[in-house]
């Protein structure tokens, strides 16, 4: 440091001073500031987050045993019709409720005539390309199918966009499109190995249903209160687990145990590592340009 009376260092280019350019002040560490931008997590909220991609998760190895079962001929498709347009029911209600808080009474009126009048289209062009869809890769290899529809429901897993809803509710964006597209196409190769038309078209309503309009409806439930989020994951994941089992007892206690490590293990990994975060922050960052607005 410069004695009283001499020249003291400035923080300035633009003027010449006598110190080598290496020359560190004693004030250099006065405004170090670390992790100004740290948020503590909370393992409460961090299993709620997670319970989203247990959800997910639930849902592709649900509709991964009934496609087995379909395809032994031990589930009869019928059943299976009535059932996901019951569910689809239920969840039209659900999804009813809970956009009150979004959309006025004759917004609300619109989109659920929107929604059969779609619903309705989807039902009859099912129908209609179950034939076309019982056929689509009847020259392909069983085992390519099943590498491929592997492939496409890890990627539907990743690419699934497992975020908090907004306040305000927004469009899916590229990510969350193709996601869905890749669990789609895993479900058309699945059901093009299935013995019977009606076999096909109940799949595939599965499907849409699962896969389509389920993560809209999921954005929903994540709002509702927590016991009740957390309650809907746990029923979720033990129809999941329990479907599974009387498969294989095997895959279901591995699928398990996963769904509890992303459910409690990974939340809990990341409570244990956030001690180790030290951000450092001070007046030798890169500057940031802010821009003004024209006004």
């Amino acid at each position: 440091m410069a004695a009283d009376g001499e020249v003291k260092w400035e923080k300035v280019l633009w003027r010449t001073q006598p110190f080598p350019d290496n020359y560190v002040p004693d004030s250099f560490l006065d405004k170090l500031r670390k992790n100004t931008n740290f948020r503590p997590y909370s393992f409460r909220g961090l299993v709620l987050a997670a319970c989203a991609i247990t959800q997910h998760l639930s849902t592709i190895f649900i509709f991964i045993s009934v496609f087995v079962r379909l395809n032994d001929s031990t589930l009869d498709p019928r059943v299976l019709v009535w059932v996901t347009v019951a569910t689809h029911v239920l969840g039209s209600i659900v999804w009813d409720v809970a956009e009150r808080p979004f959309y006025e009474k004759h917004e609300r009126r619109a989109n659920r005539a929107k929604a059969v009048k779609s619903s309705l289209m989807v039902f009859l062009a099912l129908i209609g390309l179950s034939p076309v869809l019982k056929t689509l890769t009847a020259a392909t290899s069983s085992d390519s199918i099943w590498a491929l529809s592997a492939g496409l429901f890890v990627i539907n897993a990743l690419l699934a966009d497992y975020r908090e809803p907004a306040s305000v509710p927004r469009k899916e964006g590229l990510i969350s499109v193709l996601s869905m597209n890749a669990a789609i196409s895993a479900s058309v190769v699945l059901a093009s190995r299935l013995p019977t038309n009606l076999s096909v078209f109940a799949l595939m309503l599965l499907s849409i249903q699962l896969f389509a309009l389920f993560p809209i409806l999921r954005k929903r439930i994540q709002a509702v209160p927590a016991v009740l989020h957390f309650t809907f994951t746990v029923c979720i994941a033990t129809a999941s687990v329990w479907s599974m089992h009387s498969l294989s007892p095997f895959v279901a206690s591995l699928f398990a145990g996963t769904l509890l490590f992303v459910t409690f293990g990974g939340p809990g990994l990341l409570m244990w590592a956030q001690q180790y975060k030290n951000e450092i922050r001070g007046p030798w960052d890169v500057a940031v340009p802010r821009v003004r607005p024209d006004t």
